[in-house]
């Protein structure tokens, strides 16, 4: 049983940052990652890393800005956010895989089986 619990959202003015936590359960997950949900639109991936090689993926509007990491000792994921701006308020959700996403696209949302409960972002500006 995989079970993933988010924490670190919260309000900041546009411009600051937040960390967001992702505490996992379960193991052999290979694929971890973040998607966001802002009101009225779609869910989308935000950013991913591959758990045995490190690599990371990002959306564009992110790349720059945001930092996925995972310490596999803590089995925790961790979102840093820098320069948030407004369109970066919603929900944000920790997800996870046990396959080799790499060719399929790891921020495709249909992927994942495994989501956390959420967390929320609220950027002011």
């Amino acid at each position: 049983q995989v079970q993933l619990v988010e924490s670190g959202g919260g309000s900041v003015q546009a411009g600051g940052s937040l960390r967001l936590s992702c505490a996992a359960s379960g193991d052999r997950l290979l694929f971890m990652g973040w998607f966001r949900q802002a009101p009225g639109k779609e869910r989308e991936g935000v950013a991913a890393i591959y758990t045995v090689g490190g690599t990371t993926y990002y959306t564009d509007s992110v790349k720059g800005r945001f930092t996925i990491s995972r310490d596999n000792a803590k089995n925790t994921l961790v979102l840093l956010m820098n320069n948030l701006k407004p369109e970066d308020t919603g929900m944000y959700y920790c997800v996870a895989d046990r396959r080799d996403l790499r060719f399929f696209g790891p921020l495709q949302k249909n992927y994942y089986p495994y989501w956390g409960q959420g967390t929320q972002v609220t950027v002011s500006s």
